[in-house]
């Protein structure tokens, strides 16, 4: 297993969609951290992906698109920009992972229920092996939450650490 870990759509815009929404991100983004953490430790790709929509301004540059101040991600980090749910439609976000030859995906981030469900099921179609991450995904509705859980892979933290060693 040589695993990757995603960040999807992490992004100051969506703070502002509503109250649970800036809820559901705060109280993942300390797993995600816990994570981005781990993979450094072991040396392993930590891979930012933001979203855009040119259409309502969400663009390299504008404010809401930018990183929450604390999400620990590093401008070294590799980062992909989607237009799309699935951060592998029209992205290279493919290439760059068989260029490191990852076969699995660790993903967290925001909305469990439209990318980072979209993005699952685009590994999958790649024959990558994802799983999501407890504790880091984020929704606007949190019962949705538990619905991606159930209807994927799913690992915490705890066992992610201990199968990295």
């Amino acid at each position: 297993m040589k695993p990757a870990l995603l960040v999807i759509d992490v992004q100051k815009a969506f703070f502002d969609e509503s109250p649970a929404t800036a809820e559901s991100l705060n109280q993942a983004i300390p797993y995600i951290n816990a994570a981005i953490a781990l993979f450094r430790e072991h040396q392993l790709p930590v891979v930012c992906v933001q979203h855009m929509e040119p259409e309502n301004g969400l663009v390299p540059g504008a404010p809401g698109y930018d990183l929450p101040e604390s999400l620990k991600i590093l401008p070294g980090d590799l980062h992909i920009h989607k237009t799309y749910g699935n951060s592998f439609n029209k992205t290279p976000l493919e290439g760059e992972l068989q260029k490191l030859g990852i076969d699995t995906l660790i993903l967290s981030g925001y909305c469990a229920e439209y990318c980072v469900l979209s993005t699952y099921r685009g590994a999958e179609n790649l024959d990558l092996s994802p799983i999501l991450l407890r504790g880091a995904l984020a929704s606007d509705h949190p019962e949705r939450i538990r619905f991606v859980e159930d209807i994927s892979s799913l690992v915490s933290l705890g066992a992610l650490r201990k199968s990295l060693e």
